[in-house]
């Protein structure tokens, strides 16, 4: 955070609860309780104030808290920022900008889980470095057939590791001859509508 704040660069980080901080925000806790118990849901509160460590930091820094209650019991989060008030309030912060690397996080894990990026077991260094090449441009194809291909269909926001398994992990009976390859799949295939859309869409986007 101190080079940070020497070179000009904002920071958002996440910050480890302690019981200085989770009495901080008591009255917070209190009425995310309180209203978890009168609606039977997850509650929370946002604030935000000035903090310091007693010894670590070498100064005051601005520190967002989200009170949460959920599951019978409290769920305190915190995370220190260079962010202005007046940029950002906190719900804001904490819920739009924070919580957005936990998705930036669930998109490599999909790369490494679905496309196996994670195997890296060749002997030397280049090998695995043009693995995960590979894999980088196997999940950007993916992601552009999601987008593009699978528009307003039940596979739109589904996992790669989904349409890897019911789109393109399949069976089929092909033919070649001298002039095309055919593709016969089973009239049982079930996904066979949302096929047939990528494909129709796929094609008019090459031409």
């Amino acid at each position: 955070m101190r080079w940070c704040e020497l070179n000009g660069v904002d920071y958002l980080f996440g910050l480890a609860r302690n019981v200085r901080l989770t009495a901080a925000i008591t009255a917070e806790l209190e009425a995310a309780r309180h209203h978890s118990e009168r609606t039977g849901r997850p509650a929370r509160r946002f604030t935000d104030f000035t903090w310091s460590t007693l010894d670590s930091w070498s100064r005051e820094r601005r520190v967002v808290a989200k009170a949460e209650w959920t599951g019978g019991g409290a769920n305190p989060r915190f995370v220190v920022t260079s962010l202005s008030r007046a940029e950002h309030r906190a719900g804001h912060l904490y819920e739009k900008l924070y919580c957005a690397r936990g998705e930036m996080e669930n998109r490599i894990k999909e790369c490494q889980l679905n496309l196996f990026a994670d195997r890296t077991s060749a002997a030397t260094m280049r090998a695995n470095q043009l693995r995960l090449w590979f894999a980088a441009m196997a999940y950007v194809l993916l992601c552009a057939l999601r987008r593009l291909a699978l528009k307003h269909t039940q596979f739109a926001h589904a996992t790669g590791g989904t349409i890897r398994l019911k789109l393109l992990k399949i069976g089929a009976l092909v033919r070649v001859s001298v002039r095309r390859i055919k593709i016969a799949i089973a009239s049982a295939f079930p996904y066979r509508n949302e096929f047939a859309i990528a494909h129709s869409r796929l094609t008019a986007a090459a031409h």
